[in-house]
């Protein structure tokens, strides 16, 4: 909302008035025109051309759950940028990968942010992770008009059951349909390549090690297959964003740790160019 120069610096009643733990709830009332959307577009001839993101993945382990994602944005056939970023923690215990429009999705990923910390501060308690999901189905289920005009919004949601105590990945449409994926899940142009190679990697015994190992792996052969998928990029120093969220919260691996891991399977992959992959897990 936009301030008013000449406020007496009081605010608005409604905000002083208890009222719903969504933020989304209360900037429906307030100042509709601010959720993504209830925006109106001018009469399209065809599809808007926008920058998107393409591939997230994420893998769960024993004491977790891996979020990652490449870096690459296109619109059309263009790169239209090569270091975007693409995984973003919700909360302490949480984060999501965007796939999709990326000036929506990013937008998205804000609005939710602020949805998990106005619930936690007027309800004095963290949203239950399934709840999370909850949310964010809701907040994509409200983009959907946007998405038949071609600015879907897709991302991936993962993060640590404080009650369950295990890492859970939860995939979705652009309807908001959501659904828990068991093991490994990905989204974007390059999943279904990421998801063959997951699907052969993968092991229900992984160490974290492992599993930041493995998601490099798989954003690797995405982006062997699928020009959308930017893949490590050693002249530019640009590696995937790689998070971890475990039982002590969530974390990001550093460029130097990314850059690692990136350099050892792209070493291995020189001197075994069409041998076996399993080696390095």
């Amino acid at each position: 909302m936009e301030a008013n120069p000449r406020s007496t610096g009081r605010l608005p009643a409604a905000f002083l008035t208890p009222g719903s733990s969504s933020f989304m709830d209360f900037l429906s009332h307030q100042s509709p025109d601010m959720l993504p959307g209830k925006r109106s577009l001018p009469p399209l001839q065809g599809a808007i051309e926008a920058p998107h993101g393409t591939t997230i993945v994420a893998v769960s382990f024993p004491g977790g759950v891996v979020l990652a994602g490449d870096r690459r944005a296109t619109m059309g056939n263009m790169i239209a940028q090569r270091d975007i970023e693409k995984v973003f923690p919700a909360d302490e215990y949480s984060a999501v990968g965007i796939a999709g429009t990326a000036g929506l999705a990013v937008e998205m990923v804000k609005l939710f942010q602020l949805e998990l910390e106005h619930f936690e501060k007027v309800e004095g308690a963290q949203l239950s992770l399934e709840g999370k999901a909850n949310r964010l189905s809701t907040m994509i289920r409200s983009n959907l008009a946007m998405a038949m005009q071609g600015l879907a919004v897709v991302p991936l949601f993962a993060g640590w059951d404080v009650e369950r105590e295990k890492g859970r990945i939860f995939s979705y449409d652009v309807t908001g349909g959501r659904s828990e994926e068991v093991g490994f899940a990905s989204t974007g142009s390059g999943s279904i390549f990421a998801r063959g190679a997951m699907k052969k990697l993968y092991r229900e015994d992984l160490t974290e090690e492992q599993a930041t190992t493995l998601v490099i792996q798989a954003l690797y052969d995405a982006a062997d297959d699928d020009s959308a998928t930017g893949g490590p990029d050693v002249a530019r120093r640009i590696y995937p964003i790689v998070t971890v969220i475990t039982e002590q919260g969530f974390r990001k691996l550093t460029d130097a740790e990314s850059a690692e891991i990136a350099r050892s399977i792209l070493e291995h992959r020189l001197e075994q160019p069409d041998g076996p992959r399993a080696a390095l897990l």
